[in-house]
């Protein structure tokens, strides 16, 4: 994930070594008129949803009870309404969410900086969760328990007071030993086990239901404050902070802070929207811009880690790319926005399906596609043996082709590139490259084309993105497979034209599009 210019992604759990501000200052919310207004909407279908059958895990449904729904005849009755209906879901939820204590070693901060010795001591970690199954499932995030040497869930307490303190010996409730079941770490997700029957589970919510602007509720242990609530409104459905990364989240402005990770964050029927994860802030603290893994990723990450232990992630066989309007003037494409095809592979199953590079696609399952978000969030949920019927725009062409989904195979890492006196300069570029066919036997499975062996300084290609290792296949369409070849095609280029290099980068093919200097 590339670096935020003014800002930082914060993971949410907190280690309690650390120490922490307690007593902010706040100020009072004021109450306008139009929470009336939306009061009385959040009354009126604040009814719990039927439970949907889960593949594998089994949530009990404890039963809401709801406020009166008469017609409020006045905005403070609205308001008493709204008031009661956020009670009842709080009642709700609160149980099935827990406290995650992890036990890690970590190492000891030395009052000299100039000792080299390093030391290692024990740290302990507060994050949050979410009961998923009766049986004692519990789903966090990875990073809360990634090398942790004991984990402990706290379930809710039956105390008068929620109010409790950031250590383990402060907390209320019952604490149970837990072990990990799977781990995701490219999701940021973990699946826990704990010995208890009959818990209080969550369902999940319908992915099609997520609405921006909806009510949100976030739970879990801010700064290690256990059970805690908090209350805003989907931000953006499926925010992607990589242009061309599949991983999308949902943003909230529900307050979310250290401690949070792990928890869920739920719509007003008590149902898991996502799992809160991390914010982006300057200073620390919440900022309104928090966010969380999308149900459907939670729930398909969850069956898979209950069944394997690990991810077993379904795949098509292809590499996909955001389009812009060089990459689209670049290869002569239809249109300059949406998502294109950067990479097929061989012998896979959209290759087998027809599938070809700078398809533009239009569809997938009969749902339109204008971003890769969209169709991101689409694919990661197929399961291995799914089919998928892609809508892809060829030409002037249109048309649909049907996709096997097949587990993805181990990647296969090809040796590093390294710096070699026979690369030449290529100005255009800023870059020293080198013909594949001149590397030495180690490097016999590289593709065809030219390897970037070093960045060099050049006013000419402040904006070109490419990076050591990284073999350019292509330039516009037209294969590179020498030296010559490249500088061929970049010399019919007029300057200021539209370049779209294919590269091969960490085993994918993707566009790198600019324009020439």
């Amino acid at each position: 994930m590339p670096p935020q210019p003014l800002a930082k992604l914060i993971c949410l759990s907190i280690p309690i070594s650390q120490p922490y501000d307690l007593f902010r200052k706040s100020r009072p919310l004021p109450l306008p008129s139009r929470w009336a207004l939306a009061a009385l909407s959040v009354a009126l279908v604040a009814h719990p949803a039927p439970a949907r059958a889960q593949p594998v895990f089994k949530p009990a449904q404890p039963t809401l009870t709801q406020p009166s729904l008469a017609q409020p005849t006045s905005p403070t009755d609205a308001l008493t309404q709204f008031n009661d209906s956020v009670q009842a879901l709080v009642r709700r939820v609160s149980p099935s969410v827990v406290q995650v204590l992890v036990t890690s070693y970590a190492p000891i901060e030395r009052s000299d900086p100039g000792d080299a010795d390093a030391l290692v001591g024990t740290q302990r970690s507060i994050g949050s969760g979410v009961v998923i199954d009766s049986d004692g499932y519990v789903i966090t995030n990875a990073h809360v328990v990634s090398g942790a040497r004991q984990i402990s869930v706290v379930l809710a307490g039956a105390g008068p007071s929620e109010l409790s303190e950031r250590r383990p010996s402060g907390v209320l409730g019952r604490t149970r030993p837990a072990r990990v079941v799977g781990m995701a770490p490219e999701l940021d997700l973990a699946l826990l086990k704990i010995e208890e029957t009959r818990l209080p589970a969550l369902s999940f919510a319908s992915p099609d239901r997520v609405r921006q602007g909806q009510l949100v509720f976030a739970f879990g242990s801010p700064e290690g404050f256990r059970n805690s609530v908090t209350m805003g409104v989907v931000s953006a459905t499926a925010r992607q902070l990589d242009p061309d990364s599949a991983l999308v989240y949902i943003q909230t402005d529900a307050p979310i802070n250290h401690g949070n990770s792990g928890g869920p964050l739920v719509d007003v029927e008590g149902n898991i929207v996502g799992i809160n994860t991390f914010i982006v802030s300057a200073s620390g603290g919440s900022q309104g811009l928090g966010f969380a893994i999308p149900s459907s990723v939670v729930q398909m990450a969850g069956e898979q880690l209950r069944r394997y232990g690990r991810l077993v992630p379904g795949e098509i066989g292809i590499h996909l790319q955001t389009i812009t309007p060089d990459l689209a003037q670049g290869l002569g494409l239809a249109r300059d926005w949406g998502v294109v095809v950067s990479n097929v592979l061989p012998g896979g199953p959209a290759a087998v399906a027809g599938v070809k590079i700078q398809d533009v696609v239009l569809a997938a399952d009969g749902s339109a596609i204008d971003d890769l978000p969209s169709l991101a969030l689409h694919l990661i949920t197929r399961h291995v043996g799914d089919r998928v019927t892609l809508s892809v725009l060829r030409g002037d062409q249109t048309l649909a082709l049907n996709v096997l989904v097949v587990e993805r195979p181990q990647s296969v890492t090809r040796s590093s590139s390294f710096a070699d006196p026979r690369a030449t300069l290529v100005t255009e570029l800023g870059v020293l490259a080198l013909e594949v066919d001149d590397l030495n036997d180690a490097d016999q499975h590289a593709p065809s084309g030219v390897l970037v062996v070093a960045r060099v300084p050049s006013l000419r290609a402040t904006d070109v993105a490419l990076s050591a290792g990284d073999v350019i296949c292509a330039l516009n369409g037209s294969a590179v497979s020498t030296l010559a070849d490249l500088q061929a095609a970049i010399s019919r280029v007029q300057p200021g034209g539209a370049i779209a290099l294919q590269v091969l980068r960490d085993g994918q093919f993707q566009f790198v599009a600019f324009r020439l200097g």
